[in-house]
């Protein structure tokens, strides 16, 4: 079919991807009067964000002061500066700080979406400058997705790690609560339990909780945004080819109901469609290896198809080498791996390679956690992949991955998609022998942990030694919450592979999301954010919420500058009522950036 024939939408702003992002600054273009189409590869919104936790790291955030905290400016940005090393332009780094505080105000004014901030949730790594004890993480709150309609059930589905005896969702501060066995813990695991069965309508229809958390909330609240907007979003659409006239991207190219239909772009193209850590070829290309696209514990769908699209057009990239490392665990059946976010913190648990070796800090920042991996396996040739192992004290008080305390599921009732993930010996020398792992190394290694169980350090690594460590540990443990000893048989252990949440490396951009060339000029009308961009924050993750954060501050910054552009063809192709919306929707931003401030 040739261009005149295939049929043609035109908008003001094309986004490709459905993610928090992308949403956002659909919200924001429309807001500012801009016509705004969202097109999405998959049948269900939401991307990564919706199966991620949904948090935001955002510095001198206005609800910082609520929990009785202060930030600085300063502060975070010696802080930032000192995790990502000089990888951040100065720009992009001075642009997040100044407007990250702005799209949370705007968000919370103009959307359902609320955020609460984690006084206790701390930064990732409290040994640098201008490090926070809390307060720059923030968690959102649940968000009824009742009020979606029909669209409740094309939101993707949270992970289900995420969700209480794979059922019931809460937040991460409930999550905390339930899981440290903190006061009240009993009464909150009823209360949501019981919300839960007693919501008839909802149990009739599907097993799916209608009380969204996390990544959810965020999503669901911003599609609800949306609805409320009218801004059309096409599902099971994927992008084909970007559309290039006369130097600038003026559209794409997308197949709909199989069929190709072009879509054109009057003032800018946001490609907003996630990484490529689901492209095999793409892993094997750039990552350390050995890489398995299997080892991710994002959808299935993020195979960088806006980034090959986008270096096709001209693009520079960085940062390709790097993922938003997470150790995984497989399950059978499922479609991706879920991630070991909490675990690893617990007492009476040590990670080790195949030499029965410990060779990080176990509860070590998840995006740590797999770069470690990959420098001993350099040194050892043993460490992708390793192995978490406990003993009956631990199995019977904590969960791991799917499987729940034995407490609560004893070993004869363990699902049968789970069992192949946990291995038990009476012995540590026959789960060594079980799992391939040198015996005399892993008794050694059993033995130094116990010793520092009793003292309360770890003279190795320092697991427990710091507030975030301290976060996940149980606190009727001590003298440190995350050390306890490893002697009571039998013996399990679990396979930890490389995974990640999300790849790092995509298309350069400047401070407006902008797509620059290797010279450093901009690709007229092409935008990208959030994981297809290369990330701001460099090789490293600050806190929790490192990857949302900057990909809905950076659309909300794109779809503004958006709104200041001239139009491609506008003397032709934008009618007087269409400019006049522009200028209504220009003077409505300044009303809401003054509402923001």
């Amino acid at each position: 079919m040739n261009d005149r024939a295939m049929e043609t939408e035109t908008f003001d702003v094309l986004i490709v991807g459905s993610g928090a992002g992308g949403l956002l600054a659909a919200c924001r273009a429309a807001d500012l009067g801009l016509s705004v189409l969202v097109i999405e590869k998959s049948a269900q919104y939401g991307g990564t964000s919706a199966v991620s936790g949904g948090g935001i790291w955002v510095p001198c955030n206005h609800h910082i002061a609520e929990e009785g905290g202060t930030d600085t400016r300063e502060a975070a940005r010696t802080y930032i500066e000192a995790c990502t090393q000089g990888a951040a332009s100065e720009a992009r780094l001075d642009a997040y700080l100044d407007t990250a505080p702005e799209m949370l105000r705007y968000l919370e004014a103009r959307t359902p979406v609320r955020y609460q901030s984690l006084s206790r949730y701390a930064d990732y790594f409290q040994n640098q400058p201008g490090a926070m004890p809390g307060y720059r993480a923030l968690d959102p709150l649940p968000f009824d997705g009742a009020r979606l309609g029909a669209e409740f059930a094309r939101l993707r589905d949270p992970s289900p790690g995420t969700l209480i005896g794979g059922r019931v969702a809460v937040t991460s501060k409930e999550a905390h609560v339930l899981l440290a066995k903190e006061r009240g813990f009993i009464a909150l695991a009823l209360r949501e339990f019981g919300r839960y069965w007693l919501n008839i309508g909802a149990r009739l229809r599907s097993r799916r909780d209608t009380r969204l958390t996390l990544g959810n909330a965020l999503v669901g609240g911003l599609r609800y945004a949306l609805l409320q907007r009218k801004v059309p979003l096409w599902l099971s659409t994927p992008m084909r080819e970007l559309i290039q006239e006369h130097g600038r991207i003026a559209g794409v190219v997308a197949e709909r109901e199989g069929k190709p239909v072009r879509v054109l772009a009057r003032r800018g193209v946001i490609l907003a469609a996630g990484g490529f850590e689901r492209n095999q070829a793409l892993r094997e290309r750039y990552l350390p290896q050995p890489t398995e696209a299997q080892w991710s514990a994002t959808p299935p769908y993020n195979t960088g198809d806006a980034i090959v699209a986008g270096e096709q057009a001209g693009g520079a990239l960085a940062l390709m080498e790097h993922v938003w490392g997470a150790p995984t665990v497989r399950v059978e059946g499922e479609e991706k791996q879920r991630a070991l976010f909490v675990e690893r913190n617990l007492p009476g648990c040590v990670i080790v390679n195949g030499l029965g070796k410990r060779f990080v800090n176990e509860a070590a920042p998840y995006s740590e956690f797999v770069p470690a991996m990959y420098r001993d396996h350099a040194a050892t040739g043993k460490s992708v992949p390793a192995w978490m192992v406990f003993d009956a004290r631990f199995r019977k008080r904590y969960p791991c991955g799917p499987i729940m305390p034995a407490s609560m599921m004893p070993d004869s009732r363990i699902p049968a998609a789970f069992r192949s993930l946990l291995h038990r010996a009476d012995s540590l020398d026959g789960l060594a022998a079980q799992i391939g792992v040198d015996a005399a190394g892993l008794r050694e290694t059993v033995e130094r942990m116990n010793r520092y169980a009793a003292s309360g350090v770890d003279e190795e690594f320092g697991k427990g030694g710091n507030v975030f460590d301290t976060y996940y540990g149980d606190p009727s443990v001590q003298p440190n919450p995350c050390l306890a000893p490893i002697g009571e048989g039998p013996f399990y252990a679990v396979r930890i592979d490389a995974g990640d949440i999300g790849t790092k490396g995509g298309l350069v951009t400047d401070e407006n999301a902008r797509v620059l060339r290797d010279d450093g000029s901009a690709i007229a009308g092409l935008y990208a954010i959030g994981n297809t961009s290369a990330s701001m924050m460099g090789a490293s993750y600050p806190g929790a919420g490192s990857t949302l954060g900057p990909a809905m501050t950076f659309g909300y910054r794109a779809a503004n500058f958006l709104a200041d552009a001239v139009p491609a063809g506008a003397e032709a192709s934008v009618s007087v009522s269409s400019a006049s919306n522009a200028r209504q929707g220009a003077e409505q931003g300044r009303e809401l950036r003054g509402v923001t401030q």
